[in-house]
């Protein structure tokens, strides 16, 4: 794929998971060849390499749609992060090197000062999300799983954006936040015991939690007849 190509799919990816583009919105060919001054045959590899990584779905007749959030792609994604992160923290607690402890510990810093931040509310949502992703991800580095991390980012497209959609509950930043240290302290304090409530809580609880339902219910898949 050209260097071009490449550029293009990853702005694609970026607009579908900031949810710039919505679920369901249409993607023209047309519409694309002309903003990037391309011929439609590099913008259609393009757009069939998206829906191979499931960012959009192709219909013959209605053409390239954003793909709705698959819950039960979420439900997956979830199950498996906490399975693997449990057990992650409980080999990091209460080894864990000095200077991983200090990137996390940085990490939460940002963090909160994120949430104090006066700027608009999407650009706070966007700087935390970004940190989540480092906390998450250094604690995989730490017990020497990136690989694991990185395999998991290439089924994330439904996860990322559900995540950044419960994101705008009142509280629900400093709540993360409040996890995220509760991880940290059963980390540096050895308390195993403790883990796997905490790792449920913090990755599981909201697949049942009707808040996304009743709010974003017109971003669902549907369940196919």
């Amino acid at each position: 794929m050209s260097h071009k190509k490449k550029e293009i799919m990853e702005q694609l990816k970026k607009a579908i998971l900031s949810l710039e583009l919505k679920p369901g919105t249409i993607i023209s060919e047309t519409s694309l060849a002309e903003k990037y001054n391309l011929s439609r045959t590099p913008i259609r590899d393009i757009l069939k390499r998206l829906a191979l990584q499931g960012y959009i779905d192709i219909y013959p007749k209605k053409g390239n749609i954003v793909s709705y959030i698959d819950l039960e792609s979420v439900e997956q994604i979830t199950y498996l992060r906490s399975a693997l992160e449990k057990e992650i923290i409980k080999d990091l607690a209460p080894n864990i090197p000095i200077t991983g402890l200090h990137k996390l510990r940085e990490i939460l810093v940002k963090q909160k000062e994120c949430i104090e931040n006066k700027n608009d509310h999407q650009d706070k949502l966007d700087g935390f999300m970004v940190l989540d992703d480092a906390f998450h991800r250094t604690l995989f580095e730490l017990a020497g799983r990136g690989f694991l991390w990185e395999l998991i980012q290439q089924f994330n497209v439904h996860y990322l954006r559900y995540r950044k959609l419960h994101a705008f509950q009142e509280d629900k930043l400093t709540k993360l936040l409040q996890d995220h240290q509760k991880i940290l302290d059963c980390i540096t304090l050895g308390l195993k015991d403790k883990i796997d409530d905490l790792v449920y809580h913090h990755i599981r609880a909201d697949i049942n939690s009707p808040y996304f339902r009743e709010n974003f219910w017109e971003y669902i898949k549907k369940p196919s007849n």
